[in-house]
């Protein structure tokens, strides 16, 4: 999971997680509505909306000219609304935040969790869904508690903010990080690792179409106290430019769109992570007082969205 990250040539070493992308990515877009774009909000590149992902699916990848995934194709149909044409730039997770602070792109995404620390080198949208933290692992083992992670070795992403946490864990085996999270599946798979944390959506996605990998993922047990970070369920967010407080505007105008016409619920269902948990936001807003007003509410999905 970004907060828990990491995307073209990367895709072709990435563990073949994209046979039905393009199908996918159709079945995405149908149904949704556009509106009319007014004058389209200032970017690095007038008119243009520079996209940073690291391509890890079922999140974001770029197929076909377009921008897919649970968070690319949401992304791809909010610059349509605001008549912005998408300009993709692919990279690692680690390198995707300095971009962002730096103005090298307008926009990150890809399961991106909110922390009170990336409020302070950007500007973070409202959440256009929720996750928390999984441990990934094969499936004769059932690892759940922080206690479960002493005297084992974990693996994670680099740039992942949980990583501080992990490395406290008393007697943790060994901490090992990753450029990308199909380099710790592989491993995790080889017998070289215990268990990992990664995206769970990714992961979920990852499995349905993988079985005979023989992993799972269990929920890890939170320990608020001692573990805030991976003890929390998170805002999955976009990270923007400090710079641009209009596009910043906009896109979350968008993003309140999205909860009430369910396009959000309607990307994610399509690479088939629809359960109305993905759309449920923690029991307590711990954004207000950091970059939300008091009486803000976290959105969640109504009934209606998982109505058959």
């Amino acid at each position: 999971m970004d907060t828990f990250k990491d995307h073209a040539g990367m895709a072709t070493r990435r563990i073949a997680l994209s046979t039905a992308i393009g199908a996918l990515a159709a079945i995405v877009m149908a149904g949704m509505p556009v509106s009319a774009a007014a004058a389209a909000p200032k970017t690095i590149d007038p008119g243009k909306l520079t996209v940073g992902f690291n391509g890890d699916m079922p999140m974001t990848s770029w197929k076909d000219g377009k921008l897919i995934g649970t968070d690319g194709a949401l992304l791809a149909h909010i610059a349509e609304d605001l008549g912005l044409e998408i300009k993709p730039q692919q990279m690692e997770w680690s390198a995707l935040i300095q971009a962002t602070k730096q103005g090298k792109v307008d926009i990150m995404l890809g399961s991106m969790g909110w922390t009170k620390e990336r409020t302070k080198i950007m500007l973070l949208t409202d959440p256009i869904y929720y996750f928390g933290t999984f441990l990934l692992q094969k499936k004769d083992t059932n690892y759940s508690t922080f206690a479960d992670i002493s005297g084992h070795k974990i693996g994670t992403v680099t740039g992942f903010t949980l990583v501080p946490e992990l490395k406290s864990i008393p007697n943790v085996g060994e901490v090992k990080l990753y450029d990308t999270s199909d380099g710790v599946m592989r491993d995790l798979i080889a017998g070289r690792l215990d268990m990992a944390v990664l995206d769970p959506g990714l992961v979920e996605y990852a499995l349905l179409q993988h079985p005979e990998w023989g992993l799972h993922q269990v929920a890890l047990v939170p320990e608020a106290d001692k573990y805030p970070i991976m003890s929390t369920k998170y805002y999955s967010i976009m990270g923007i430019w400090p710079e641009e407080k209009e596009l910043y505007d906009a896109i979350n105008k968008e993003i309140t769109k999205a909860w009430a016409d369910c396009s959000n619920v309607k990307t994610m269902s399509a690479y088939g992570l629809g359960n109305p948990s993905w759309f449920d936001p923690p029991p307590k807003d711990y954004r207000i007082g950091v970059d939300r007003p008091d009486g803000w509410q976290a959105p969640k999905a109504p009934a209606s969205c998982f109505a058959k």
